[in-house]
């Protein structure tokens, strides 16, 4: 039985390999593109670990870890702009035009984050003898991370083109604000609402799925200009 519910979270899991084999990345041999964007993803990561260590360690190890502060999370989030520099070293590095360029940076740091923050999760909590659907959560917002990652790929691709409309550069950066600072304003307001976990998940997904969509909007209309 919990094998087969490993199994079942697992197969939440199969978008990376359906965005991977259907997207084209296949065809192009960017396996080890998206192990390289991976592997920028952990150094930012560990750069970002550094620094939350440093400069914005907890004087308080006694609050409730259900505790919403606001202040904190938004020293949090300004940490998370070093994860635009990392999108934008892979973006760099990364050979390539158009959308498969975009999709590999994004699915490179996506794979990574679910590899590192919730696989040992996964191998040994949802192996184990109680049934839990916090795996099941997990697996979900695993995916919804996905189209975010890729979104945010692609607003960091848009903001550096200097061919894009100058109207839409405010709405762009207005994205990526939203992008960086959602830790503060969305969990902010699920702790206020205290919704369940289902609605959650529900309420990520459907930020994501309006975030994704303005992008792919600016994306398709600067790809159809400039012919990519």
């Amino acid at each position: 039985m919990t094998l087969y519910h490993f199994g079942n979270c697992v197969a939440l899991l199969t978008p990376y390999y359906f965005t991977y084999k259907y997207s084209g990345l296949s065809e192009y041999g960017a396996f080890w593109k998206c192990v390289q964007a991976g592997g920028i993803y952990i150094f930012t990561q560990l750069c970002k670990m550094l620094v939350l260590a440093t400069f914005f360690y907890s004087d308080n190890p006694s609050a409730s870890s259900t505790e919403f502060n606001f202040f904190a999370e938004i020293f949090r989030c300004s940490v998370d702009i070093a994860d635009l520099l990392g999108f934008a070293l892979i973006l760099s590095r990364i050979p390539g035009k158009g959308h498969s360029k975009l999709i590999t940076a994004g699915l490179g740091w996506a794979t990574a984050e679910v590899i590192l923050s919730r696989g040992i999760m996964l191998w040994v909590g949802a192996r184990g003898t109680e049934f839990s659907w916090i795996y099941i959560l997990k697996c979900l917002e695993s995916n919804v991370l996905l189209v975010q990652h890729i979104s945010t790929a692609t607003l960091i691709w848009l903001f550096t083109r200097h061919d894009l409309n100058k109207a839409l550069k405010p709405l762009v950066s207005l994205l990526l604000a939203v992008t960086v600072f959602k830790g503060v304003w969305l969990e902010g307001m699920i702790h206020i609402l205290a919704i369940g976990p289902w609605l959650t998940v529900a309420v990520k997904a459907l930020v994501a799925a309006v975030i994704g969509f303005w992008t792919l909007h600016i994306y398709s209309g600067l790809a159809q200009q400039i012919g990519i």
